[in-house]
């Protein structure tokens, strides 16, 4: 089925809706693991913005996001499809746009029911075409304008990685023209743009503090990056007022879109707490975790003066508010800024363990991988409370169509399933929300969820393990051997999972 045929389908819905319909923001963290967030049991990094939202809205104590890694978490959530269908990986800085611009997204489902849509923050979704040398210097395109954004302010990758600059919709900011900026593969052997120390040649340029493993090419604000960057120096960014600079962005799209009669879904995508770690000097020592703490505190900040700035625009009665995060927690990431430390075997950040009670992290296929932080606020249809059941991130598309009452054609979206009531609040108990769950790590790591059962694959050595998370929801008893019927009858529901060619809302279980 064709794009024009999806618009048009979804424009038929629109004369069904008879209330207002919400704006839709999500604020979305970098790294952010469960046990990060005071309401989810961090003692050590106060959150009260985060908290106050979660007094005000619904906390899912089983949320997920689609991966324990950001590239393939951001596909699913922007696509609903799993990240290995269309073999997402954590990308390099001059990657091509990844997300195919002719399939259904959640700016698309938006836009064609009569929203704007914008995006503002971290992207790390690539730009540009696949075996066309993107541009710099001209329209890096197609990005987010062309899957279904009206408005872009872009992080172009991420903060460990060049370039190091603003893009908004198709330019980046502030550049001049006479320093032209290449980046990795685009740059000519003989050009006049600004060098930038190379941090595996010159170690002591790098004077923030140094790269333990990686992070050492182009050393830009004395702070060594993934990949090389020449040129563009009026353009780069500060990272220590990025935090402000996403927020005083969201704050003029706030205000332009009060100015209009149509609703807004806006997907404001934070670089806290994603290495390097540079919070602004004021959030300096608010913590005793050290930078990690304290950007921790910075997205805090962040969080709410989004919501303040809803509320003096009298928007907050109808806009519904989704925090959530793209991975789980993770400390020493390429840079010695001092966070990391071993308490009984386990990695932690002085002490303060960002998993909470479940083991591992970002890029782990343990449930500290993609269970997060996932709190639903909307005064205007939502009773605040917990929820136990099981959601993911992936599912947001799907319900939101059901919100919209739009018809998600069958060969889109393929992996998101409507569970509309369970974000509503409508369905609280752990026996509801999602009966199954598929979970997607770094180095060929799959999992399956169904209810309290857990099912791991470590599809490189062909390693399986089983747990009960009712009775274990740490994994540290693997039941495997005791229970070898439900382990293959589950291991068979995710290699249905793998090939399916029309996703996972056709899976049934074994």
């Amino acid at each position: 089925m064709k794009i024009v045929t999806i618009t048009t389908l979804l424009l038929s819905s629109l004369a069904t809706l008879a209330e207002p319909r919400p704006n839709v923001i999500i604020i979305y963290g970098d790294d952010v693991g469960y046990g990060d967030v005071g309401v989810y049991g961090s003692e050590k990094i106060p959150t009260p913005h985060i908290d106050k939202l979660a007094s005000e809205g619904l906390v899912f104590t089983d949320g997920h996001c689609g991966a324990a890694t950001c590239t393939p978490s951001r596909f699913s959530l922007l696509t609903g499809v799993y990240g290995f269908r269309h073999n997402a990986n954590i990308l390099p800085p001059d990657a091509p746009l990844l997300i195919p611009t002719n399939i259904l997204t959640l700016p698309k489902l938006f836009k064609s029911a009569g929203y704007d849509t914008a995006v503002i923050g971290k992207w790390h979704l690539g730009l540009g075409k696949k075996g066309v040398k993107t541009n710099w210097n001209g329209a890096v395109k197609p990005g987010p304008l062309e899957i279904g954004f009206d408005y872009s302010f872009l992080l172009p990758s991420t903060n460990d990685r060049v370039p190091c600059v603003y893009l908004e919709n198709h330019h980046v900011v502030n550049l001049d023209p006479k320093d032209p900026l290449f980046v990795g593969r685009n740059i000519p052997k003989e050009h006049n743009s600004t060098v930038y120390p190379d941090g595996r040649k010159t170690p002591e340029a790098m004077t923030y503090y140094p790269s333990s493993h990686g992070h050492n090419h182009s050393v830009i604000n004395g702070i060594g990056r993934i990949g090389t960057q020449v040129g563009g120096k009026s353009a780069l960014w500060n990272g220590e007022t990025m935090a402000d600079e996403f927020v005083n962005q969201t704050k003029k799209y706030l205000d332009a879109q009060a100015k209009k009669d149509t609703p807004f879904f806006l997907y404001f995508a934070s670089q806290d707490i994603h290495v390097p770690r540079a919070p602004h000097p004021r959030f300096h020592g608010k913590t005793d975790t050290g930078f990690r703490g304290d950007a921790m505190v910075q997205f805090d900040w962040s969080t709410g003066a989004i919501l303040e700035h809803v509320k003096q625009l009298g928007m907050e009665e109808n806009t519904i508010i989704i925090f959530s995060s793209d991975n789980g927690p993770v400390y020493d990431d390429g840079y010695k800024d001092g966070t990391i430390t071993l308490t009984s075997q386990k990695e932690t950040d002085q002490g303060h363990d960002g998993s909470g009670i479940y083991r591992g992290g970002k890029y782990q296929i343990y449930e500290g991988g993609t269970r997060v932080p996932f709190i639903i606020k909307w005064p205007a249809a939502i009773q605040p409370g917990r929820s136990d059941a099981m959601v993911n991130q992936i599912d947001l598309l799907a319900s939101f169509a059901d919100l919209l009452d739009i018809e998600v054609p069958a060969n889109e979206a393929i992996d998101s399933r409507n569970t509309l009531a369970a974000f509503l609040g409508k369905q609280r108990e752990a026996s509801s929300g999602l009966e199954y769950s598929f979970q997607e790590a770094a180095h060929q790591q799959i999992a399956l969820r169904h209810n309290q059962w857990k099912l791991i694959h470590k599809r490189k050595n062909k390693h399986v393990e089983l747990y009960n998370l009712a009775k274990d929801p740490s994994e540290q008893d693997n039941i495997l051997q005791k229970h070898p019927e439900k382990a293959e009858a589950m291991q068979q529901t995710l290699s249905n999972i793998l090939e399916a060619e029309n996703g996972i809302r056709d899976i049934e279980l074994n």
